[in-house]
């Protein structure tokens, strides 16, 4: 039995994916999980994609499976008071967290929170290059497992694999963590520069140089070099800097186009921009596209004193 916390969108595509297969599957919803059950598919967030049969939609926490592994489809931003309010039922699971970004107040990524909150839990991430559509229509996607213990990875691997969803694991918890919070900032840059008009030559710059700060900051933090070149670094910066599927390069195209943008649309490249500046002053480490980011995000910057600042760099090698 696997049990998804958290319907919105990635949470609700893992569950039909996972249920595709026939194995049982549990997804709980906070609101509205009674009309999800009844009409076999989550209108609002994944509409036309039918919920298969051994998925079933519960809305009380308590009443989740006892056994099993439980994925935490939860925002980043929620996660930490998530697991302090439902402490109880999940204390010595085995917890996945299904979200990107850093804490804002404890800077912790996803399995470190989780460490904090429910020291007794086995902690794992699941992250890399995905988007809920796609998974929810079966299209293949790669995605990486983050596990300190190989053992307990290689069984969620197996548990996790389906069709349509291929998982390649890893031990380098930090560096997967990492790699899927920065991308986030960088998809921002990314979008703003194409939302004021700046063309492809300079996202693919700034996607480049965005990239080595990912490393930089990365490896400083005991990353290992080869995760950032894997799925949940690269192939997660590549993807979220060029869709517009990407709610990250979205909110940095309303900024390039000085366009509202939907307050309710969880941005996490946002706080973690913040993070990353504390982070980057304190290691003394140069990140000057997540600190323009960051100030570009506060309302401190304009797109174009943004790109100012970057351009007005000292020359120097690459």
């Amino acid at each position: 039995m696997i049990t998804i916390l958290g319907a919105g969108a990635f949470g609700t595509s893992l569950a039909i994916s996972l249920a595709r297969t026939g194995q049982p599957v549990t997804l709980w919803a906070r609101n509205g999980g009674a009309d999800m059950q009844a009409s076999r598919q989550n209108a609002r967030r994944l509409p036309k994609a039918p919920f298969p049969e051994s998925l079933t939609v519960i809305e009380a926490l308590s009443d989740i499976s006892h056994d099993g592994p439980v994925i935490l489809a939860v925002p980043m931003q929620q996660l930490r008071d998530f697991l302090t309010e439902n402490a109880e039922p999940l204390a010595d699971r085995t917890l996945i967290a299904a979200c990107k970004g850093l804490d804002l107040k404890t800077h912790f990524g996803p399995v470190e929170t989780i460490r904090a909150c429910l020291p007794h839990a086995n902690a794992a991430l699941l992250t890399g290059p995905s988007f809920a559509a796609d998974i929810a229509r079966g299209l293949p996607t790669a995605l990486t497992l983050a596990c300190e213990t190989t053992q307990i990875g290689k069984i969620l691997q197996l548990a996790l694999t389906t069709p349509n969803l291929r998982i390649y694991r890893t031990t380098d918890t930090t560096g997967a963590e990492l790699g899927g919070a920065l991308k986030n900032v960088i998809a921002i840059a990314c979008g703003a520069c194409i939302g004021k008009g700046m063309g492809d030559s300079a996202r693919a710059a700034l996607m480049t140089r965005g990239f080595a700060e990912m490393q930089r900051l990365a490896l400083r933090r005991g990353a290992q070099p080869d995760t950032l070149t894997g799925l949940s670094g690269f192939g997660d910066l590549a993807l979220t800097c060029t869709s517009e599927l990407s709610r990250n390069y979205r909110f940095g195209l309303a900024l390039g186009r000085e366009e509202p943008f939907d307050t309710s649309v969880t941005v996490e490249g946002v706080p973690t921009a913040n993070a990353v500046v504390a982070w980057a002053e304190e290691l003394q480490i140069d990140m000057p596209i997540c600190t323009a980011v960051a100030a570009l995000s506060n309302g401190d910057y304009s797109v174009s004193e943004a790109l100012q600042t970057l351009l007005s760099r000292p020359l120097k090698e690459e």
